[in-house]
C-alpha cells in the first residue's frame, strides 16, 4: 500500500510511511478503511446527518490489542483522532476530518452475570442490545430511553433515562471501567483500582482514554412495567406542565416522568385534523411492581381529556424502543440543552409561547426532571 497523508494533532499533516501503514493494517484482527472502500461512506456515518466528516482512516477493532495498536500508531505520528462507540453521538464527535477514525462498533458483545447482577459490555453495544441481554434475567442498567444510543458515550457523559430517578445516572451504575490510556497501557479503573480515573470517567466525558469494557450493577426490573405516554391537546398545555411540576414533587422516586411539547405527527391515533398542531405529552415509567404503578398514573390521565392515554402495563423493552421511530438514523439534528429550577408560571407561560410558533414538525421540547437518586 502507498504512504498515508494525514492530518495531525497541529493541524498539519504527516506522511505515513509504506512499511510503517502496512506493519499496522496487517497487525490488526479488524479492517482499515481507506476512501475508497466500498463501505468506507456506511461507517463513516454516524445517527446524527448534520455530521459529515471525512477521516482520512477507519480502523474498524475487533479487540483491545487492536485498540493499543491505533493508539500507539496515532502516539508515535501526532494523529489526529477520533473514536466511535455505538455511533449515535449527537456532536459528532465520533469522526474526524482526514485524521484516524478508531470505530469500535464491532466489539459489541454483552455479559450478564445474573447470579451476581452485573454485566460487561462492549464499547459499540447500543442500549436495545444491552436491555435485549439484561432483560432476558429480568435485570436492567438504568440508561436512556432510546434503543439506538451508544452506551458508551451514554455513560461516560453521564447518562439518564426512565429509571434514573430510583436507580441512579448510568455512570453511578458503573463498578469498573477497561481502559486504553494515551500511552497505550492497559489499566482498570475502579473505586479501588486506579480511583482518580475512575472518577473522572463516571460522566467527565470521553477525553481520559479508550473505554474497552464497562461493568456494570445491575438492577431487577421489569420485564412488565406500568408505562406508556399520555397525549393532550395543546389548548391544555399549560394544565399539563403545572400538574407535571406539582406531581413530580409529590411522587416517590419510583414515578418518573417526562413532558414533551411538539407538533401532532401523523400517525393514526391523532385526529388528520389535528396534524401539525401543537400538543403535549407526558411520558410515564414506574420502577416497581406495574399495578402499584398505574394507580399513580391515574391522575395523569384526569389532567384533561387527552387524544389518547397510552399508560398502561407494557413490556419494559416496548417502552425503551416507542420513542425510536421519532428519531431515525440521517436526520440532521440539532440539540440544545438547559438546567432549569423548578417551572414557574413565567417559565411555563415562555414554554407555551414558543412552542405555540413552532413550524417543524420534528422540532421538540422535552422537559425531564432531576430529581431522587440523580
Amino acid at each position: 500500500m502507498a504512504k498515508l497523508t494525514i492530518t495531525t494533532l497541529d493541524n498539519d499533516t504527516v506522511s505515513i510511511k509504506e512499511n510503517v501503514l502496512d506493519k499496522f493494517i496487517s497487525g490488526l484482527r479488524g479492517e482499515v478503511l481507506l476512501g475508497d472502500h466500498p463501505e468506507y461512506e456506511e461507517v463513516r456515518k454516524i445517527w446524527n446527518g448534520m455530521i459529515d466528516k471525512k477521516p482520512a482512516m477507519i480502523a474498524r477493532c475487533k479487540g483491545v490489542s487492536d485498540v493499543i495498536d491505533c493508539i500507539n500508531l496515532a502516539r508515535e505520528n501526532n494523529i489526529l483522532i477520533s473514536v466511535r462507540g455505538g455511533g449515535h453521538n449527537v456532536s459528532g464527535n465520533a469522526v474526524c476530518d482526514e485524521g484516524l477514525m478508531i470505530d469500535l462498533s464491532l466489539m459489541n458483545s454483552v455479559r450478564v452475570d445474573p447470579n451476581n447482577k452485573t454485566a460487561n459490555v462492549s464499547p459499540g453495544c447500543c442500549l436495545g442490545e444491552v436491555d435485549h441481554e439484561t432483560q432476558k434475567f429480568g435485570l436492567i442498567v438504568p440508561a436512556g430511553i432510546v434503543t439506538t444510543t451508544g452506551a458508551a458515550g451514554l455513560t461516560l457523559g453521564g447518562g439518564f433515562g426512565w429509571t434514573s430517578r430510583k436507580y441512579g445516572l448510568t455512570c453511578d451504575n458503573v463498578i469498573s471501567y477497561d481502559v486504553v490510556t494515551a500511552n497505550g497501557q492497559f489499566v482498570k479503573a475502579s473505586k479501588d483500582e486506579n480511583p482518580e480515573l475512575f472518577w473522572g470517567l463516571r460522566g467527565g466525558g470521553g477525553n481520559f482514554g479508550i473505554v474497552t469494557n464497562f461493568e456494570y450493577r445491575l438492577h431487577d426490573f421489569g420485564p412488565e412495567v406500568a408505562a406508556g405516554l399520555c397525549f393532550f391537546p395543546f389548548e391544555y398545555a399549560k394544565d399539563v406542565l403545572n400538574f407535571y411540576q406539582q406531581y413530580s414533587e409529590e411522587v416517590p422516586n419510583e414515578v418518573s416522568m417526562i413532558c414533551v411539547l411538539r407538533c401532532v405527527p401523523d400517525t393514526p391515533i391523532f385526529p388528520k385534523s389535528e396534524i401539525g398542531k401543537p400538543m403535549v405529552a407526558l411520558g410515564f415509567c414506574y420502577s416497581g411492581p406495574a399495578q402499584e404503578g398505574l394507580k399513580y398514573a391515574k391522575p395523569i390521565g384526569e389532567i384533561a381529556k387527552p387524544y389518547a392515554n397510552g399508560i398502561k402495563s407494557m413490556i419494559f423493552r416496548d417502552l425503551q424502543s416507542m420513542l425510536d421511530a421519532g428519531q431515525p438514523k440521517g436526520k440532521k439534528y440539532y440539540w440544545k440543552a438547559e438546567n432549569l429550577k423548578p417551572l414557574s408560571y413565567d417559565c411555563i407561560d415562555t414554554l407555551v409561547e414558543h412552542v405555540s410558533n413552532i413550524t417543524s414538525p420534528t422540532t421538540l421540547v422535552p422537559l425531564f426532571q432531576m430529581k431522587g437518586a440523580i
